[in-house]
Parts: C-alpha cells; sequence; structure tokens
C-alpha cells in the first residue's frame, strides 16, 4: 500500500466531519450550485494516516469528504496540515478512473479513483486523486462514482 493507511465509511452530510460538510456547504454557496447536494447518491468519508516511515514521519492525517448527486461530485479535504477547502465537478466533464489500473498504481500504490477534467473553479482540465479504502463503502463509492461519470 501507499504511504496512508486509509479507512472508509459511508456517512451523511449531517454525518461527516464538521468542518468538511461547512466546507462542502460553502463551496456549494459560493459557485451558486443550487441545491445539489438534497440529491445525494451516495456520500464517503475517508481518513488517510500518513504510516510513519523514519524517526520523524507520520503522525499526520487528512480527511475527505465526497458526495456523489446525480450531476455533481463535491468533495472535501482538511487535516493536521491542511486548512478546510472543497471542489466540485459536473459529472459530464470528467472522466473517472480506478487508481490500481491507472499507470501511477505501477510507482505509488494506494487506492480510491483518478477525477480527470474540469472542475467548477478552474479554466483547465486536471487531474484530483480522491483516496478510499478498498472496503464495503469505498468499492460502492468507486463504483457508482465511475457508472455515473461514464452516463
Amino acid at each position: 500500500m501507499g504511504d496512508y493507511k486509509r479507512t472508509t465509511r459511508e456517512c451523511s452530510l449531517d454525518s461527516m466531519r464538521p468542518e468538511l460538510a461547512a466546507a462542502i456547504r460553502a463551496h456549494v454557496e459560493k459557485y451558486n450550485l443550487g441545491d445539489i447536494l438534497s440529491g445525494a447518491v451516495v456520500c464517503v468519508e475517508t481518513a488517510s494516516e500518513k504510516i510513519k516511515k523514519g524517526l520523524f514521519g507520520g503522525g499526520e492525517t487528512i480527511y475527505t469528504a465526497a458526495v456523489l448527486t446525480k450531476d455533481w461530485l463535491v468533495w472535501a479535504n482538511s487535516g493536521t496540515n491542511v486548512k478546510p477547502h472543497a471542489l466540485s465537478a459536473r459529472l459530464n466533464q470528467i472522466t473517472v478512473q480506478n487508481y490500481a489500473t491507472s499507470s501511477f498504481a505501477k510507482l505509488i500504490a494506494d487506492t480510491g479513483v483518478n477525477v480527470n477534467g474540469l472542475k467548477t473553479d478552474t479554466p483547465e482540465a486536471g487531474t484530483t486523486f480522491i483516496g478510499l479504502e478498498e472496503n464495503a463503502a469505498g468499492i460502492k463509492f468507486r463504483e457508482a462514482l465511475m457508472a455515473a461519470a461514464q452516463s
């Protein structure tokens, strides 16, 4: 596995870490995305704990929440050294790849998805990695997101 131990759970906007929910709500409001969160198809939260390597490694945890709706993917990050922030993308403007099948996985083993395409607040396409545990919640989210982005 990569440098992180991931724990993913299915959740709702109200049951995720408060700073992640607040970042997601603020992002939706800032970009006038409307009532997109009320139609959540699936929502997950992942804690990614940095695995201690060497004398001074480890101790950092990054939290990620992701909400899949009928037309949108909205996700947020926070952590030990990460100020809470959120991003979003229309499903019809992205492609989603299982990280395990990507060329990056040959270099750094990990689990999650690569989201490629336009994000709400950026004029150019890019790639974002969303880490997910390889458990029932992570697999359910990954498969639902990949299917939604393909349709």
